[in-house]
């Protein structure tokens, strides 16, 4: 059984700065579907709250780079090391099905930018669904589902099932099954791309302070600039190829730095 990560005291918590600590680190990916080859040698290390944004045009291998990294698709060569918080670093690539499928559960959480939420059930079961499929028992799985949709501003809401909810309303559960598990490291594929820029720098903003501002990690892929500017870091890829990584501004106010080929 996977303990509950408890919800967030605030709704805006500022974000930790990244560590030295490598959760994540890729190398020699390639990946081909057919005669496209969606990822051609990508390497790419990623560390413990740190934010990372993907960026590039359409069939440039952001999705399936996402995918790889979390376990999702195996590349056709290369390797993927992920490194828990407590615990041996295990080769994600060398893993079995099961194996990577119980890493999807617990150490990964996931955000995609249609929510895939399961719409006969409420916001909370969609939250406590993360939980119980883990074994936690559903008297302990409901309560902490609760707590998290009343954290990110959904208190009331928890009984409503996703066609009552919004748009924003959403993600924000989305957000809420993804953290519920306490996830290391969270996945997010385009989570602002079918909302208002209203709405979507308000779950933008939620998606950091769950996850980077508690010191876990966000990898994000996006085609919004704005949204990529608030990471840590920008990854441009094309034609499945790391051509150039973006560092934040510092808090100086110093301008990003751009600097070309493998993103470390």
């Amino acid at each position: 059984m996977i303990e509950a990560n408890p919800a967030p005291e605030t709704a805006a918590s500022p974000a930790a700065p990244p560590s030295t600590t490598l959760v994540l680190s890729a190398r020699s990916l390639r990946r081909a579907y057919g005669s496209t080859l969606a990822l051609d040698g990508v390497d790419l290390d990623i560390r413990t709250g740190e934010s990372v944004a993907i960026m590039g045009p359409s069939g440039s291998g952001k999705s399936t780079l996402l995918h790889t990294l979390a376990g999702i698709e195996r590349p056709d060569s290369g390797s993927v090391l992920f490194t828990p918080a407590h615990g041996a670093p295990r080769e994600i690539t060398a893993l079995g099905e099961s194996e990577r499928s119980g890493l999807r559960r617990g150490s990964f959480g996931f955000v995609f930018q249609s929510g895939l939420l399961i719409p006969e059930l409420t916001a909370v079961e969609n939250v406590a669904m993360a939980l119980l499929i883990n074994g936690t028992p559903r008297a302990a799985a409901l309560p902490r589902a609760t707590e998290w949709l009343r954290a990110l501003g959904l208190g009331g809401m928890e009984e409503r099932r996703i066609g009552q909810l919004s748009g924003g309303q959403t993600q924000r559960v989305a957000i809420a099954r993804a953290q519920v598990t306490g996830a290391q490291v969270t996945f997010a594929d385009e989570p602002t791309g079918a909302l208002d820029s209203g709405t979507g720098a308000e779950v933008l903003a939620i998606l950091m302070d769950s996850t980077t501002g508690r010191g876990n990690t966000l990898v994000m892929v996006t085609h919004d600039a704005e949204v990529a500017a608030r990471c840590d870091r920008t990854i441009r890829l094309r034609d499945g190829r790391i051509l150039a990584e973006q560092t934040a501004a510092a808090a100086s106010g110093s301008p990003r730095t751009e600097t070309p080929g493998t993103a470390q």
